[in-house]
Protein backbone atom coordinates (compact mmCIF):
# COMPACT_ATOMS: atom_id res chain seq x y z
CA UNK A 1 0.00 0.00 0.00
CA UNK A 2 0.98 3.21 -1.19
CA UNK A 3 2.25 5.70 1.95
CA UNK A 4 0.57 9.09 3.11
CA UNK A 5 1.70 11.72 0.70
CA UNK A 6 0.32 15.84 1.54
CA UNK A 7 0.23 18.54 -0.74
CA UNK A 8 2.08 21.09 0.46
CA UNK A 9 1.76 24.37 -0.34
CA UNK A 10 5.22 25.66 0.13
CA UNK A 11 6.41 23.43 -2.84
CA UNK A 12 3.31 23.27 -4.48
CA UNK A 13 3.32 19.79 -4.83
CA UNK A 14 2.42 16.16 -3.26
CA UNK A 15 5.08 14.90 -1.18
CA UNK A 16 5.73 11.79 0.63
CA UNK A 17 4.72 12.26 4.58
CA UNK A 18 8.05 11.71 6.30
CA UNK A 19 7.85 13.16 10.62
CA UNK A 20 10.76 15.53 11.79
CA UNK A 21 11.17 12.60 14.79
CA UNK A 22 8.31 9.69 14.20
CA UNK A 23 6.81 8.57 15.74
CA UNK A 24 5.60 12.13 16.89
CA UNK A 25 4.39 14.16 15.22
CA UNK A 26 3.67 18.22 16.20
CA UNK A 27 0.57 19.83 13.91
CA UNK A 28 -0.10 24.05 14.56
CA UNK A 29 -3.84 25.21 13.12
CA UNK A 30 -4.39 28.46 12.85
CA UNK A 31 -8.22 28.72 14.73
CA UNK A 32 -10.98 31.56 14.95
CA UNK A 33 -11.01 35.08 15.93
CA UNK A 34 -13.11 34.78 18.59
CA UNK A 35 -15.66 38.10 17.88
CA UNK A 36 -18.52 35.94 16.29
CA UNK A 37 -20.15 32.77 15.85
CA UNK A 38 -18.72 30.50 13.55
CA UNK A 39 -20.16 30.12 10.30
CA UNK A 40 -19.13 27.19 7.76
CA UNK A 41 -15.87 28.36 6.50
CA UNK A 42 -14.72 27.83 10.07
CA UNK A 43 -15.92 24.17 9.88
CA UNK A 44 -14.56 22.98 6.66
CA UNK A 45 -11.42 24.42 8.08
CA UNK A 46 -11.61 22.58 11.55
CA UNK A 47 -12.98 19.58 10.16
CA UNK A 48 -10.82 18.99 7.56
CA UNK A 49 -7.85 18.95 10.12
CA UNK A 50 -9.77 16.75 12.04
CA UNK A 51 -9.62 14.44 9.92
CA UNK A 52 -5.32 14.71 9.55
CA UNK A 53 -5.80 14.48 13.21
CA UNK A 54 -7.92 11.34 13.13
CA UNK A 55 -5.84 9.68 10.28
CA UNK A 56 -2.73 10.36 11.81
CA UNK A 57 -3.75 8.76 15.07
CA UNK A 58 -5.23 6.02 13.25
CA UNK A 59 -2.11 5.31 11.52
CA UNK A 60 -0.22 4.98 15.22
CA UNK A 61 1.55 8.26 15.15
CA UNK A 62 1.50 10.58 18.46
CA UNK A 63 0.37 13.61 17.13
CA UNK A 64 0.55 16.41 19.47
CA UNK A 65 -2.41 19.21 18.26
CA UNK A 66 -2.17 22.53 18.82
CA UNK A 67 -4.99 25.10 17.41
CA UNK A 68 -4.94 28.59 18.85
CA UNK A 69 -7.57 30.88 19.87
CA UNK A 70 -7.01 34.44 18.35
CA UNK A 71 -8.44 37.15 21.48
CA UNK A 72 -6.10 40.11 20.55
CA UNK A 73 -4.10 41.78 17.92
CA UNK A 74 -6.42 40.76 14.83
CA UNK A 75 -7.83 44.00 13.94
CA UNK A 76 -10.65 44.86 10.93
CA UNK A 77 -9.91 44.01 7.36
CA UNK A 78 -6.48 41.87 8.63
CA UNK A 79 -4.90 45.15 8.65
CA UNK A 80 -2.17 47.22 10.56
CA UNK A 81 -4.09 50.12 11.59
CA UNK A 82 -7.89 49.97 12.80
CA UNK A 83 -10.10 48.97 15.41
CA UNK A 84 -9.53 45.60 16.63
CA UNK A 85 -12.21 42.84 16.08
CA UNK A 86 -12.95 41.96 19.04
CA UNK A 87 -12.92 45.22 21.01
CA UNK A 88 -15.40 46.58 18.01
CA UNK A 89 -17.74 43.62 19.33
CA UNK A 90 -17.27 44.70 22.69
CA UNK A 91 -18.66 47.99 22.56
CA UNK A 92 -21.30 47.16 19.70
CA UNK A 93 -22.79 44.40 22.50
CA UNK A 94 -21.60 47.14 25.43
CA UNK A 95 -19.59 44.09 27.33
CA UNK A 96 -16.03 43.81 28.27
CA UNK A 97 -13.34 42.62 25.37
CA UNK A 98 -12.55 39.65 27.45
CA UNK A 99 -16.20 38.88 28.04
CA UNK A 100 -16.77 38.82 24.20
CA UNK A 101 -13.93 36.85 23.56
CA UNK A 102 -15.18 33.68 26.13
CA UNK A 103 -18.62 33.89 24.92
CA UNK A 104 -17.81 33.37 21.03
CA UNK A 105 -14.88 30.94 22.56
CA UNK A 106 -17.82 29.24 24.25
CA UNK A 107 -19.91 29.04 21.11
CA UNK A 108 -16.99 28.30 18.54
CA UNK A 109 -16.47 25.08 21.01
CA UNK A 110 -20.12 23.86 21.55
CA UNK A 111 -20.34 24.15 17.12
CA UNK A 112 -17.77 22.10 17.05
CA UNK A 113 -18.87 19.78 19.63
CA UNK A 114 -22.13 19.02 17.80
CA UNK A 115 -20.12 18.16 14.52
CA UNK A 116 -18.11 15.70 16.64
CA UNK A 117 -14.30 17.54 15.80
CA UNK A 118 -12.05 15.86 18.44
CA UNK A 119 -10.29 18.72 21.28
CA UNK A 120 -6.60 19.70 20.09
CA UNK A 121 -4.04 18.64 22.20
CA UNK A 122 -3.26 22.46 23.41
CA UNK A 123 -5.51 25.24 22.63
CA UNK A 124 -3.72 28.38 23.57
CA UNK A 125 -4.97 32.32 23.62
CA UNK A 126 -2.89 34.83 22.32
CA UNK A 127 -3.22 37.17 25.44
CA UNK A 128 -2.02 33.92 27.55
CA UNK A 129 1.24 34.58 25.49
CA UNK A 130 1.90 38.23 25.52
CA UNK A 131 5.54 38.04 27.82
CA UNK A 132 6.83 35.45 24.90
CA UNK A 133 5.50 37.29 21.94
CA UNK A 134 7.11 40.50 23.40
CA UNK A 135 10.64 38.18 23.82
CA UNK A 136 10.33 37.24 20.41
CA UNK A 137 9.65 40.81 18.60
CA UNK A 138 12.65 41.75 20.70
CA UNK A 139 14.80 38.74 18.92
CA UNK A 140 13.59 39.98 15.46
CA UNK A 141 15.03 43.40 16.76
CA UNK A 142 17.74 42.20 17.33
CA UNK A 143 18.75 40.25 14.80
CA UNK A 144 17.95 43.05 11.96
CA UNK A 145 14.93 42.25 11.22
CA UNK A 146 12.28 44.54 12.86
CA UNK A 147 12.69 48.50 13.81
CA UNK A 148 10.97 50.63 16.31
CA UNK A 149 8.40 53.36 14.80
CA UNK A 150 7.19 55.95 17.50
CA UNK A 151 6.12 53.11 19.62
CA UNK A 152 5.34 50.68 17.24
CA UNK A 153 7.49 47.78 15.90
CA UNK A 154 7.46 46.73 12.25
CA UNK A 155 9.34 43.24 10.55
CA UNK A 156 11.59 45.08 7.80
CA UNK A 157 10.39 43.05 5.04
CA UNK A 158 12.80 44.57 2.49
CA UNK A 159 16.20 43.45 4.56
CA UNK A 160 14.56 40.34 5.50
CA UNK A 161 13.82 39.88 1.74
CA UNK A 162 17.78 40.33 0.79
CA UNK A 163 18.82 37.58 3.28
CA UNK A 164 16.23 34.73 3.03
CA UNK A 165 13.54 35.54 -0.06
CA UNK A 166 9.98 36.77 1.09
CA UNK A 167 7.03 35.21 -0.75
CA UNK A 168 8.23 31.86 -1.36
CA UNK A 169 5.00 30.51 0.64
CA UNK A 170 2.70 32.38 -1.89
CA UNK A 171 4.76 32.97 -5.03
CA UNK A 172 4.60 36.45 -4.50
CA UNK A 173 7.10 38.71 -5.66
CA UNK A 174 8.32 42.04 -3.31
CA UNK A 175 8.79 44.27 -6.38
CA UNK A 176 5.46 43.54 -7.74
CA UNK A 177 4.05 43.62 -3.74
CA UNK A 178 5.60 46.46 -3.36
CA UNK A 179 4.22 48.16 -6.61
CA UNK A 180 0.83 46.94 -6.36
CA UNK A 181 0.64 48.99 -2.57
CA UNK A 182 2.31 52.36 -3.00
CA UNK A 183 -0.78 54.01 -1.79
CA UNK A 184 -1.67 56.63 1.24
CA UNK A 185 -2.36 54.32 3.99
CA UNK A 186 -3.33 55.49 7.31
CA UNK A 187 -0.52 55.19 8.97
CA UNK A 188 1.88 54.51 6.34
CA UNK A 189 4.71 57.39 7.63
CA UNK A 190 5.57 55.20 10.16
CA UNK A 191 6.92 52.05 7.71
CA UNK A 192 9.85 52.03 6.01
CA UNK A 193 7.89 50.39 3.18
CA UNK A 194 4.57 49.35 2.64
CA UNK A 195 5.05 45.62 2.98
CA UNK A 196 6.16 45.92 6.26
CA UNK A 197 3.81 44.86 9.26
CA UNK A 198 2.82 45.15 12.71
CA UNK A 199 4.72 43.16 15.34
CA UNK A 200 4.16 45.18 18.04
CA UNK A 201 1.38 48.34 18.18
CA UNK A 202 1.44 51.30 20.48
CA UNK A 203 -2.18 51.42 21.79
CA UNK A 204 -4.24 54.45 20.86
CA UNK A 205 -6.13 56.55 23.82
CA UNK A 206 -9.42 54.51 23.39
CA UNK A 207 -8.01 51.24 22.68
CA UNK A 208 -8.86 49.12 25.58
CA UNK A 209 -6.61 46.14 25.08
CA UNK A 210 -2.80 47.01 26.19
CA UNK A 211 0.31 45.64 28.14
CA UNK A 212 3.81 47.01 28.66
CA UNK A 213 6.04 46.92 26.41
CA UNK A 214 10.26 48.21 25.57
CA UNK A 215 8.45 49.79 23.02
CA UNK A 216 5.05 51.44 24.14
CA UNK A 217 2.08 50.64 26.49
CA UNK A 218 0.25 48.61 23.37
CA UNK A 219 -0.16 45.07 21.94
CA UNK A 220 0.91 42.48 19.43
CA UNK A 221 0.52 42.04 15.73
CA UNK A 222 -1.63 39.53 14.54
CA UNK A 223 1.14 37.77 12.99
CA UNK A 224 3.53 37.06 15.85
CA UNK A 225 1.00 34.90 18.11
CA UNK A 226 0.93 31.97 15.60
CA UNK A 227 4.43 32.11 15.48
CA UNK A 228 5.08 32.33 19.27
CA UNK A 229 2.61 29.51 20.27
CA UNK A 230 3.52 27.29 17.51
CA UNK A 231 7.64 27.32 18.32
CA UNK A 232 6.66 26.90 21.84
CA UNK A 233 4.43 24.01 21.87
CA UNK A 234 5.97 21.96 19.15
CA UNK A 235 9.83 23.79 18.38
CA UNK A 236 11.39 25.89 16.39
CA UNK A 237 10.66 23.00 13.45
CA UNK A 238 7.54 21.10 13.06
CA UNK A 239 5.70 18.77 10.92
CA UNK A 240 2.33 20.21 9.85
CA UNK A 241 0.86 24.05 9.53
CA UNK A 242 -2.82 23.71 8.66
CA UNK A 243 -5.41 26.81 8.07
CA UNK A 244 -7.46 28.13 5.55
CA UNK A 245 -6.38 29.75 1.83
CA UNK A 246 -7.56 32.98 3.04
CA UNK A 247 -4.48 33.31 5.66
CA UNK A 248 -1.77 31.94 3.39
CA UNK A 249 -1.03 35.73 2.76
CA UNK A 250 -0.33 37.36 4.54
CA UNK A 251 -0.61 35.25 7.81
CA UNK A 252 1.36 32.31 7.24
CA UNK A 253 4.27 34.39 4.77
CA UNK A 254 4.85 36.64 7.52
CA UNK A 255 4.75 33.42 10.50
CA UNK A 256 7.56 32.11 8.33
CA UNK A 257 9.42 35.62 7.78
CA UNK A 258 9.39 35.83 11.70
CA UNK A 259 10.20 32.47 12.54
CA UNK A 260 13.31 32.74 10.12
CA UNK A 261 13.79 36.14 11.70
CA UNK A 262 14.17 34.56 15.47
CA UNK A 263 16.43 31.76 14.46
CA UNK A 264 18.22 33.55 11.32
CA UNK A 265 21.54 31.61 12.71
CA UNK A 266 19.66 27.73 12.52
CA UNK A 267 21.04 25.67 10.25
CA UNK A 268 18.96 25.67 6.87
CA UNK A 269 16.84 22.69 7.30
CA UNK A 270 15.47 24.00 10.33
CA UNK A 271 14.32 27.09 8.31
CA UNK A 272 10.76 27.56 7.65
CA UNK A 273 8.73 26.30 10.81
CA UNK A 274 7.21 24.00 9.36
CA UNK A 275 7.81 21.27 7.11
CA UNK A 276 4.61 20.74 5.18
CA UNK A 277 1.25 23.16 4.98
CA UNK A 278 -1.35 22.53 4.05
CA UNK A 279 -4.54 24.94 2.94
CA UNK A 280 -8.42 24.17 2.93
CA UNK A 281 -10.23 26.14 -0.01
CA UNK A 282 -13.10 28.45 1.09
CA UNK A 283 -17.10 27.73 0.55
CA UNK A 284 -18.50 29.72 -2.27
CA UNK A 285 -22.47 30.42 -2.45
CA UNK A 286 -23.38 30.88 -6.02
CA UNK A 287 -19.46 31.08 -6.69
CA UNK A 288 -18.92 34.32 -4.62
CA UNK A 289 -16.85 33.44 -1.21
CA UNK A 290 -19.52 33.76 1.86
CA UNK A 291 -18.72 36.58 4.04
CA UNK A 292 -20.98 39.29 5.99
CA UNK A 293 -19.97 41.96 3.39
CA UNK A 294 -21.77 40.20 0.74
CA UNK A 295 -25.30 39.46 2.63
CA UNK A 296 -24.62 35.86 2.18
CA UNK A 297 -22.73 34.78 5.65
CA UNK A 298 -24.53 32.10 7.79
CA UNK A 299 -23.52 30.87 11.36
CA UNK A 300 -23.37 27.66 12.15
CA UNK A 301 -26.35 28.04 14.53
CA UNK A 302 -28.86 28.96 11.84
CA UNK A 303 -27.75 26.27 9.82
CA UNK A 304 -28.84 24.12 13.13
CA UNK A 305 -31.82 25.97 13.59
CA UNK A 306 -32.66 26.88 9.39
CA UNK A 307 -33.44 30.48 11.04
CA UNK A 308 -32.06 32.76 8.29
CA UNK A 309 -33.16 33.87 4.70
CA UNK A 310 -31.20 31.57 3.01
CA UNK A 311 -32.05 28.70 4.35
CA UNK A 312 -34.91 26.15 3.52
CA UNK A 313 -34.84 24.35 6.83
CA UNK A 314 -32.91 23.23 9.42
CA UNK A 315 -29.67 21.13 9.02
CA UNK A 316 -28.55 18.75 11.39
CA UNK A 317 -24.73 19.39 12.30
CA UNK A 318 -23.53 15.65 10.98
CA UNK A 319 -25.66 16.63 7.51
CA UNK A 320 -22.98 19.91 7.59
CA UNK A 321 -20.32 17.69 8.44
CA UNK A 322 -20.94 14.80 5.68
CA UNK A 323 -21.27 17.58 2.87
CA UNK A 324 -18.14 19.28 4.01
CA UNK A 325 -16.13 15.64 3.75
CA UNK A 326 -18.34 15.10 -0.02
CA UNK A 327 -15.39 17.54 -1.52
CA UNK A 328 -11.59 17.28 -1.40
CA UNK A 329 -10.10 20.08 1.10
CA UNK A 330 -8.15 21.67 -1.19
CA UNK A 331 -11.12 21.91 -3.75
CA UNK A 332 -14.20 24.33 -3.52
CA UNK A 333 -17.28 24.24 -2.34
CA UNK A 334 -20.78 25.45 -3.24
CA UNK A 335 -23.14 25.90 -1.02
CA UNK A 336 -26.54 25.82 -1.67
CA UNK A 337 -29.70 24.45 -0.09
CA UNK A 338 -29.82 21.50 -2.94
CA UNK A 339 -26.53 20.08 -2.39
CA UNK A 340 -27.00 20.05 1.79
CA UNK A 341 -30.25 18.42 0.88
CA UNK A 342 -28.49 15.81 -1.58
CA UNK A 343 -26.23 15.39 1.23
CA UNK A 344 -28.97 14.86 3.97
CA UNK A 345 -30.92 11.51 1.80
CA UNK A 346 -26.74 10.31 0.94
CA UNK A 347 -26.12 10.05 4.63
CA UNK A 348 -29.79 8.27 5.44
CA UNK A 349 -28.31 5.90 3.22
CA UNK A 350 -24.88 5.29 4.52
CA UNK A 351 -26.97 5.06 8.08
CA UNK A 352 -29.55 2.35 6.68
CA UNK A 353 -26.83 0.12 5.77
CA UNK A 354 -25.08 0.26 8.61
CA UNK A 355 -28.35 -0.23 10.05
CA UNK A 356 -28.56 -3.66 7.97
CA UNK A 357 -25.00 -4.59 8.73
CA UNK A 358 -26.34 -5.14 12.17
CA UNK A 359 -29.07 -7.67 11.26
CA UNK A 360 -27.02 -9.61 8.82
CA UNK A 361 -25.58 -12.80 10.34
CA UNK A 362 -22.87 -14.31 8.05
CA UNK A 363 -23.59 -17.78 9.33
CA UNK A 364 -26.99 -17.41 7.37
CA UNK A 365 -25.30 -17.03 4.19
CA UNK A 366 -25.49 -19.81 1.53
CA UNK A 367 -22.15 -21.56 1.17
CA UNK A 368 -21.30 -20.44 -2.35
CA UNK A 369 -19.55 -17.44 -2.37
CA UNK A 370 -20.27 -14.46 -5.08
CA UNK A 371 -16.74 -13.34 -6.25
CA UNK A 372 -17.77 -10.04 -7.10
CA UNK A 373 -19.23 -9.70 -4.02
CA UNK A 374 -16.18 -11.32 -1.93
CA UNK A 375 -13.81 -8.69 -3.99
CA UNK A 376 -15.86 -5.57 -3.30
CA UNK A 377 -16.37 -6.22 0.36
CA UNK A 378 -12.46 -7.77 0.98
CA UNK A 379 -11.15 -4.99 -0.84
CA UNK A 380 -12.78 -2.08 1.25
CA UNK A 381 -9.99 -1.05 3.70
CA UNK A 382 -6.98 -0.91 1.48
CA UNK A 383 -9.40 0.93 -0.84
CA UNK A 384 -10.21 3.22 1.78
CA UNK A 385 -6.78 3.86 2.77
CA UNK A 386 -5.34 4.25 -0.64
CA UNK A 387 -7.65 7.21 -0.96
CA UNK A 388 -6.79 8.94 2.78
CA UNK A 389 -3.31 8.51 1.88
CA UNK A 390 -3.42 10.52 -1.45
CA UNK A 391 -3.72 13.67 0.56
CA UNK A 392 -7.05 12.54 2.92
CA UNK A 393 -9.51 12.48 0.26
CA UNK A 394 -12.32 12.05 1.53
CA UNK A 395 -14.55 12.33 -1.21
CA UNK A 396 -13.29 9.16 -2.74
CA UNK A 397 -13.52 7.56 0.84
CA UNK A 398 -17.21 8.03 0.71
CA UNK A 399 -17.74 6.95 -2.76
CA UNK A 400 -15.89 4.18 -1.43
CA UNK A 401 -18.90 3.81 1.06
CA UNK A 402 -21.69 3.88 -1.18
CA UNK A 403 -19.76 1.41 -4.08
CA UNK A 404 -20.41 -1.18 -0.79
CA UNK A 405 -24.16 -0.64 -0.39
CA UNK A 406 -25.44 -2.93 -3.41
CA UNK A 407 -23.50 -5.25 -1.63
CA UNK A 408 -24.50 -4.76 1.80
CA UNK A 409 -28.36 -4.71 0.90
CA UNK A 410 -28.19 -8.03 -1.14
CA UNK A 411 -27.05 -9.56 1.49
CA UNK A 412 -29.43 -7.93 3.47
CA UNK A 413 -32.41 -8.59 1.61
CA UNK A 414 -31.62 -12.67 0.22
CA UNK A 415 -30.65 -13.57 3.95
CA UNK A 416 -29.35 -17.15 2.87
CA UNK A 417 -30.49 -17.54 -0.19
CA UNK A 418 -28.74 -17.99 -3.38
CA UNK A 419 -25.32 -16.76 -2.74
CA UNK A 420 -22.59 -14.94 -0.15
CA UNK A 421 -19.30 -13.82 0.98
CA UNK A 422 -17.66 -16.02 3.24
CA UNK A 423 -18.12 -14.93 7.26
CA UNK A 424 -14.66 -13.74 7.86
CA UNK A 425 -14.62 -11.30 5.40
CA UNK A 426 -18.21 -10.06 6.08
CA UNK A 427 -17.17 -9.87 9.47
CA UNK A 428 -14.08 -7.57 8.67
CA UNK A 429 -15.80 -5.38 6.43
CA UNK A 430 -18.33 -4.73 9.34
CA UNK A 431 -16.00 -4.04 11.65
CA UNK A 432 -13.74 -1.38 9.55
CA UNK A 433 -17.07 -0.19 7.48
CA UNK A 434 -18.20 1.19 11.13
CA UNK A 435 -14.77 2.28 11.82
CA UNK A 436 -14.43 4.15 8.87
CA UNK A 437 -17.49 6.35 9.20
CA UNK A 438 -17.10 7.08 12.78
CA UNK A 439 -13.65 7.03 13.97
CA UNK A 440 -11.43 7.99 10.70
CA UNK A 441 -14.68 10.01 8.92
CA UNK A 442 -15.67 11.76 12.44
CA UNK A 443 -20.11 10.59 11.51
CA UNK A 444 -22.13 9.84 14.71
CA UNK A 445 -24.13 6.70 14.27
CA UNK A 446 -27.79 7.36 13.02
CA UNK A 447 -29.04 6.96 16.92
CA UNK A 448 -26.44 8.89 18.09
CA UNK A 449 -26.98 11.87 15.27
CA UNK A 450 -30.89 12.03 16.25
CA UNK A 451 -30.92 10.74 19.92
CA UNK A 452 -32.47 7.37 21.13
CA UNK A 453 -36.10 8.56 21.65
CA UNK A 454 -36.41 10.05 18.38
CA UNK A 455 -35.11 7.43 16.50
CA UNK A 456 -36.90 4.95 18.66
CA UNK A 457 -40.42 6.98 17.79
CA UNK A 458 -39.50 6.57 13.72
CA UNK A 459 -38.83 2.79 14.04
CA UNK A 460 -42.25 2.63 16.04
CA UNK A 461 -43.93 4.28 13.92
CA UNK A 462 -42.63 2.19 10.75
CA UNK A 463 -43.23 -0.83 12.24
CA UNK A 464 -46.97 -0.09 12.63
CA UNK A 465 -47.07 0.70 9.28
CA UNK A 466 -45.25 -1.89 7.69
CA UNK A 467 -47.71 -4.56 10.19
CA UNK A 468 -50.77 -3.03 8.51
CA UNK A 469 -49.64 -2.97 5.26
CA UNK A 470 -48.78 -6.67 5.71
CA UNK A 471 -52.14 -7.45 7.17
CA UNK A 472 -53.77 -5.71 3.71
CA UNK A 473 -51.55 -7.31 2.00
CA UNK A 474 -52.42 -11.08 3.46
CA UNK A 475 -56.32 -9.97 3.02
CA UNK A 476 -55.61 -8.87 -0.66
CA UNK A 477 -56.57 -5.38 0.17
CA UNK A 478 -54.35 -3.94 -2.35
CA UNK A 479 -55.58 -0.58 -2.22
CA UNK A 480 -54.59 0.19 1.13
CA UNK A 481 -50.92 -1.91 0.51
CA UNK A 482 -50.39 0.29 -2.18
CA UNK A 483 -51.41 3.77 -0.84
CA UNK A 484 -49.23 3.08 2.50
CA UNK A 485 -46.23 2.17 -0.18
CA UNK A 486 -47.03 4.87 -2.63
CA UNK A 487 -47.45 7.51 0.00
CA UNK A 488 -44.14 6.80 1.70
CA UNK A 489 -42.48 6.81 -1.09
CA UNK A 490 -43.89 10.37 -2.04
CA UNK A 491 -41.39 11.14 1.35
CA UNK A 492 -38.80 9.40 0.59
CA UNK A 493 -38.96 5.61 2.14
CA UNK A 494 -38.95 2.87 0.08
CA UNK A 495 -40.60 -0.34 1.20
CA UNK A 496 -38.69 -3.68 0.29
CA UNK A 497 -40.76 -6.72 0.58
CA UNK A 498 -39.08 -10.18 1.74
CA UNK A 499 -40.25 -13.45 2.90
CA UNK A 500 -39.16 -12.55 6.17
CA UNK A 501 -41.87 -9.55 6.01
CA UNK A 502 -41.09 -5.86 4.91
CA UNK A 503 -38.09 -3.70 5.11
CA UNK A 504 -37.83 -0.25 4.73
CA UNK A 505 -35.00 2.57 4.04
CA UNK A 506 -33.86 6.25 2.79
CA UNK A 507 -34.49 6.10 -0.83
CA UNK A 508 -31.59 7.98 -2.47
Amino acid sequence: MDSLSVYNSLSRKKEQFEPINPPFVGMYVCGPTVYGHAHLGHARSAITFDIVYRYLTFLGYKVRYVRNITDVGHLVNDADEGESKVEKQARLQQLEPMEVAQLYFNSYTADMTSMNLLRPSIEPRATGHILEQIEAIQQIIDNGYGYVSEGSVYFDVTKYNEDFGYGKLSGRDLDNMLEESRTNLEGQSEKRSSADFALWKKASPNHIMRWNSPWSEGFPGWHIECTVMSTKYLGAKYDIHGGGMDLLFPHHEAEIAQSNACNCHAPADQQDEAKYWLHNNMITYEGQKMGKSLGNAISLREFFSGDHALLDQAYHPMTIRFFILQAHYRSTLDFSNQALQGSEKALKRIHEAIKRLGGINPDDQAIVVNEEFEQNLASFMKDVQSALNDDFNTARVIARMFDALPVVNQLYKVKGGGFAVNPDTFNQFREDFLKVFTDILGMKSEVEESGNESQEVIDGLMKLVTEIRTTARAEKNWEVSDQIRDSLGSIGIKLEDNKQGTDWYYEK
